[in-house]
């Protein structure tokens, strides 16, 4: 091999990008003539067409830059190679840009109304990611399909991803469809990872709802349409698995009417094969029959008008469709309606007029239309990315108040945090006005605190692509940011944010324009935690490292430490969630840590009011510090949250008005610090307090008291409150789904019984049973191992928190003797 070949060779891999490589480095080396001879070869060619490839692995670190060259001079083949590197790191596969194919980037001149930045929202196993890989591969960004049971594909980077088949991690990709840029964000589906679905919602404009169309909707997805809810979000509905033999596309399209209240709007149906489920689908806007072709993994499909002589029943059937749809949409939609009026049918509508009234209907979140296929059988999934152009908003089609406040000036919010495997920390953020420029300095408006953008890129899963500037409407990568968080919103500096908030408070009231400057971030209340320990003391700094960026990425982690046993503590979503986390410290930061079992974050509640006062006298050196303060507590109502909206009443009574208004702030602070401190740490079992109104009637103060004192006297008096009012322990319960068969509900009804459980509801699902129940958590430890065991692996369930309800006398004894080993009753 002469140098210029091995020049030309060298020179195509190099464009991939340079990486500095752990020890194992795997190379994939195809060659379209005669055989590649190197000692270095692991594995025996394998066919791929004309070509030839092979498995080749350098064991030893080295820059690819370097290593690569002397891996070429051994080879003998006088044509041009292709070079494909999978690079295996400790927690990601991270594959270099030679594995896509002419996805472009770096094309970031789509006008805003070309942009479309959409969610996949769904219940865990109904095809998330199995969509999304078959949108990459029909818009040519990669060139093979990954499999969700192969751990291959694009969107579930992790390495718990890939093992486990399921999505934890929001991961966001780009496509290129019909002139059209797609920021596409596939989110988990498990309960335990719902807060990934909420930082991701902030930088959606509209979602892909998939269902499962052998279940319907499902308690997951109940959950994300009630989040996307929160975002005004507009959607569309996908009924995905219709090739299964008992997919039912009529029950699954009126599960979205009856759980939603929605006008769910089928503007497709499956044609129906006895042996295969599905074989093809029919378009009921345009007529049409759609058939795929499986010898090319259906990249290319047919689409064939119907008529009444060749078509029969499926014309009839196809016809009614489509009447009932027009129907329907002039229901939602007034222009629609004038038209029928005007045509005195509804059989002239044309395809055009009704994609416009769809759409309109769409944005307007009037209905959901709602379109049919099989991901894994590779059947109905570019119809499905015609929609989301179709019917789902542009960018610049949203978030109108941000666009006319800001106008021309930077607008981004961070909606994700993560770290590369060097363990550098990457900001994602969704522009809505302006652009990101490489090295630009941000303003983050909710902190008031300016930092600098290190590197700027495209992500593309687990991948990204180094740009110079990012336009509005798209989604940025960030490097060097360390104060930004997730849900904080970003500009120039601080004068466009004053000038922005403004022109905002003259259409919108302080409370709404304070939620927009602020912070969307909103963690849900943990409601396992257990303690963790490192191997050995050395371990102790890299662990705490290891949870402070898990932290960052993940807002449900609440990481703590308790000055009783010395414990680190993590307060987690669910039993999955901690088990996640462990893994990722022991694969990722390799560190072999031990988790301590799994213990139900009650929280504690005053049972009576009551008020007492409290004088504290200390000499500190020569001075003395005097507090003398008069509060009370009394139990008021409570949601689930650890917070206390007004964590300090202050006492307007005309006898104390006087007394309470002249706190200085500075003292206001220390004093609601300590009520905090307090409310932290009930006396019951050390759980939050829940529900209590603490009131400030009197306040007195030294001359030179330190703010420290102040708060140490204020805690001191409301634990005394505490104690006096006594406490009682809530405990979470949740809303229990269980799908099962129906010869099963009898098993699992009295093993419910058994759990506490409180039976709401049994439904029918097609031809499975869904038992809906409120049970507690603590009743439910090992339910995933124990349901398997009761109905042979056969039945699934899911759960989420409901509320914190009151626990009676026996239960709450036997809880704290579960914890503390000690028998209240005795």
């Amino acid at each position: 091999m002469n140098s210029t070949q091995k020049g030309a060779m060298f020179s195509t891999f190099e464009s991939t990008g340079t990486y500095v490589t752990p020890p194992e480095v795997q190379f994939v080396l195809r060659s379209h003539r005669g055989p590649i001879l190197s000692d270095q070869f692991t594995r025996p060619p394998v066919s791929a067409g004309r070509a030839r490839l092979w498995l080749v692995t350098l064991s030893t670190p080295r820059d690819l830059d370097t290593g690569t060259p002397a891996l070429f001079s051994q080879m003998s083949p006088p044509d041009p190679l292709e070079v494909n590197a999978t690079m295996r790191w400790s927690s990601l596969l991270m594959r270099t840009r030679k594995h896509y194919s002419n996805v472009d980037t770096r094309r970031l001149t789509h006008t805003d109304s070309k942009i479309r930045n959409i969610g996949i929202l769904a219940h865990i196993d109904a095809g998330k990611t199995t969509t999304t890989e078959r949108m990459l591969f029909y818009s040519g960004s990669i060139r093979a399909m990954g499999e969700v049971h192969h751990g291959n594909t694009v969107t579930d980077f992790l390495e718990q991803e890939r093992e486990r088949g399921i999505t934890i991690a929001s991961a966001a990709v780009t496509y290129n469809w019909n002139d059209h840029r797609v920021n596409l964000l596939d989110t988990p589906g498990h309960i335990d990872f719902t807060v990934e679905v909420e930082q991701t919602l902030s930088a959606m404009d509209g979602a892909v709802v998939v269902l499962d169309g052998s279940a319907g909707v499902e308690a997951q997805t109940v959950t994300v349409w009630r989040q996307a809810d929160k975002y005004n979000l507009p959607r569309i509905a996908y009924v995905n698995k219709m090739d299964r033999r008992d997919a039912d596309f009529d029950m699954s399209v009126e599960s979205l009417q009856v759980k939603f209240d929605v006008p769910a709007l089928a503007t497709q149906f499956p044609i129906n094969d006895s042996d295969q489920g599905i074989e093809g689908i029919v378009d009921v806007i345009t007529l049409e029959k759609l058939v795929w072709d499986s010898t090319n993994q259906g990249k290319t499909y047919s689409r064939e008008k119907l008529d009444s002589v060749n078509d029969g029943s499926l014309w009839e059937q196809a016809v009614e469709s489509r009447s009932g749809l027009v129907d329907r949409l002039t229901d939602l939609d007034d222009d629609l309606a004038e038209l029928v009026i005007k045509e005195e049918t509804m059989h002239n509508i044309s395809t055009e007029v009704l994609h416009r009234t769809l759409r309109r209907v769409a944005l307007g979140q009037k209905g959901v239309p709602v379109l049919c296929g099989s991901s894994y059988k590779n059947i109905g999934v570019q119809p499905l990315m015609d929609a989301v152009i179709h019917f789902l908003p542009a960018s610049n089609e949203r978030n109108k108040h941000i666009l006319e406040s800001f106008g021309d000036a930077l607008c981004a919010r961070a909606f994700k945090v993560t770290h590369d495997p060097q363990k550098k920390a990457v900001t994602f953020f969704r522009i809505f006005t302006g652009k990101f420029s490489k090295g630009q300095k941000l303003y983050i408006v909710n902190r008031e605190r300016t930092e600098q953008i290190g590197k700027l890129m495209v992500p593309y899963a687990d991948d990204f692509e180094e740009v110079p500037e990012v336009g509005s409407g798209n989604i940025a990568a960030v490097t060097g940011l360390k104060m930004t968080m997730t849900g904080d919103l970003v500009t120039l500096n601080a004068s466009a944010a004053g000038a922005a908030r403004k022109k905002l408070s003259k259409k919108l009231n302080s409370t709404d324009v304070d939620k927009m400057f602020g912070s969307v971030a909103n963690p849900p209340v943990p409601v396992f935690f257990c303690s963790i320990e490192p191997p050995s003391p050395a371990y102790e700094n890299p662990l705490e490292l290891a949870l402070e960026e898990l932290q960052r990425e993940d807002p449900s982690l609440k990481v703590t430490h308790d000055a009783e046993t010395g414990q680190t503590v993590l307060a987690g979503m669910g039993e999955l969630h901690l088990e996640i986390i462990k893994n990722r410290i022991v694969s990722e930061y390799k560190i072999d840590v031990e988790l301590g079992s799994l213990q139900i974050a009650y929280k504690e509640r005053l049972k009576k009011e009551t008020k007492d006062s409290h004088s504290v006298v200390q000499k500190i050196g020569s001075g003395t510090h005097s507090v003398n303060l008069t509060m009370s507590a009394r139990p008021c109502s409570f949601n689930n949250s650890d917070t206390h909206q007004d964590i300090l009443i202050l006492d307007r009574t005309p006898e104390n008005a006087s007394n309470t208004a002249a706190i200085h702030p500075k003292f206001l602070q220390a004093l609601r610090r300590g009520v905090e401190s307090s409310l932290s740490h009930g006396v019951k079992l050390g759980c939050p307090v829940l529900g209590v109104q603490v009131t400030l009637h009197w306040f007195e103060v030294g001359r030179g008291t330190s703010e420290t004192i102040v708060s140490a006297a204020c805690s001191q008096l409301v634990r005394k409150l505490l104690e006096t009012g006594g406490s009682g322990l809530l405990e979470p319960v949740m809303s229990l789904e269980v799908v099962a068969s129906e010869d099963l509900v009898g098993t699992l009804l009295a093993d419910l019984s058994r759990r506490r459980a409180v039976v709401q509801e049994v439904s029918a699902r097609g031809s499975s049973r869904v038992i809906t129940a409120l049970t507690p958590l603590s009743e439910l430890l090992g339910y995933s191992r124990d349901l398997r065991t009761i109905t042979s692996g056969t039945a699934s369930f899911s759960m989420e928190l409901l509320r914190y309800q009151e626990m009676n006398p026996f239960d709450e004894a036997r809880a704290i003797k579960d914890i503390t080993g000690f028998d209240q009753m005795l």
